[in-house]
């Protein structure tokens, strides 16, 4: 079962899967950089996410990395920045992390993939990641959609 999701808070699929836990009634959270800074400037107190010491993004990551049980990592196509980081980083600390690429697996069936994983690794507390808005302007909306959908479907809240 679901208790909370967890992002760093930029834009795009960051931003959905926090959006999508509020909407749904999921705890949400995690951590961002010093400043609450994003591309888009500073990230609204409405995400309650926790400040890190330092400004950097890749000590954000490995921090909702460890601070959760697993991290789910949607995109269009392969990953490159910071969400292929945050592969590289769940793989060395040996964290479970699935990746959906949305040119290749529909909507649909990547909520039915992402409940029958959340289920079989017994995840509480999930890390979402994936490319920001300026990177993919398609992915926060289908993003927030398949978040809301697993929510949903597998009454995960």
């Amino acid at each position: 079962m679901i208790e909370k999701i967890v992002s760093g808070g930029q834009t795009g699929a960051d931003r959905a899967a926090l959006d999508a836990a509020m909407d749904c009634g999921v705890d949400c959270g995690g951590w961002i950089p010093k400043g609450r800074k994003t591309e888009d400037g500073f990230l609204p107190e409405k995400y309650k996410l926790k400040e890190m010491e330092c400004d950097k993004y890749q000590a954000r990551t490995k921090k909702n990395v460890v601070d959760s049980d697993a991290t789910l990592i949607i995109s269009h196509g392969y990953l490159n920045g910071g969400s292929n980081y945050t592969m590289i980083v769940c793989n060395k600390l040996g964290k479970p992390v699935m990746h959906i690429d949305l040119n290749i697996i529909s909507e649909n069936r990547a909520v039915d993939i992402i409940c029958k994983w959340i289920l079989d690794n017994s995840i509480n507390v999930l890390n979402v990641a994936g490319p920001r808005l300026s990177k993919d302007r398609k992915i926060y909306n289908r993003a927030y959609k398949i978040i809301c959908s697993v929510i949903e479907k597998k009454k995960l809240v």
